[in-house]
């Protein structure tokens, strides 16, 4: 299980942010995405769970370069 403050690494094994929060259901156990924050600079992005790479221990890697984030919506923009 993902959780709050877990790292999120890029493609390259960069690390781009970090998990802000979870979105789906977990009563029905669905992940639907997560919100990273990117820190002090950069807005907060959302990033769909078939964007998702693969889950380590506290880490979620992405399947996109850390550029690319930037183009990922707002978490306002994305489903709840």
């Amino acid at each position: 299980m993902v959780e709050p403050g877990w790292r999120v690494l890029d493609a390259d094994g960069e690390e781009i942010g970090r998990v802000a929060e979870i979105r789906g259901d977990p009563e029905q156990d669905i992940f639907s995405g997560l919100v990273v924050s990117p820190g002090m600079v950069g807005q907060s992005r959302y990033v769909r769970s078939d964007q998702v790479a693969r889950i380590t221990a506290e880490a979620v890697v992405v399947a996109f370069r850390g550029d690319d984030l930037e183009e990922a919506p707002s978490p306002e923009d994305a489903p709840g």
